[in-house]
């Protein structure tokens, strides 16, 4: 297995990636942020992305993105191909995602909001700390990110204070 920050050489899994994200929102009936082939290469193409393949085929992947002029860093779209699912996989993407993003952005916040119980354990391992959405960014770009979520209607009539996601937030050490 080899998980590596994605390069140029790993455009050609954009639209699989896509695919596997749509097809796990639609499995888990819960609320998944869809990201079209074009957004995931974006990704990719600015270092932002972590990717997992074996033997040429996609694996598993994550990305990162960048809030409130580099004052926040999400990490977004961590999934795991279905016949790669159940070794921990996940947890590695998740742990090299989290180097990167501290490498890359070291005074940054980072944060996640999810369903995915497995990914709150992953970050909490991390050092995430359950949040309210007021400690998260407060840029409309993010949250207009969460449109395609099944559960957007909760998320804005509730004027982006609650919703079925759980938000999670590292800070840096001082």
């Amino acid at each position: 297995m080899e998980i590596q920050i994605a390069e140029k050489k790993h455009i050609k899994y954009c639209q699989i990636i896509s695919e596997t994200i749509s097809s796990s929102a639609k499995l888990r009936g819960t609320g998944i942020a869809l990201r079209s082939p074009k957004y995931i290469r974006k990704k990719i193409e600015n270092n932002n992305a972590i990717i997992a393949t074996e033997y040429g085929l996609f694996a598993g992947f994550c990305y990162i993105e960048i809030w409130g002029h580099g004052k926040y860093v999400a990490h977004s779209g961590l999934i795991v191909s279905p016949n790669f699912r159940g070794a921990g996989l996940a947890k590695k993407i998740k742990r090299l995602t989290f180097n990167h993003s501290k490498s890359k952005y070291p005074k940054a916040k980072i944060f996640g909001i999810t369903t995915a119980l497995p990914v709150m354990k992953i970050n909490y391992e991390l050092g995430y700390k359950p949040v309210t959405f007021s400690e998260l960014t407060d840029d409309n770009e993010f949250w207009i990110g969460c449109k395609t979520c099944k559960n957007y209607d909760v998320l804005t009539r509730t004027k982006r204070e609650m919703c079925l996601c759980t938000g999670m937030l590292y800070e840096p050490k001082k």
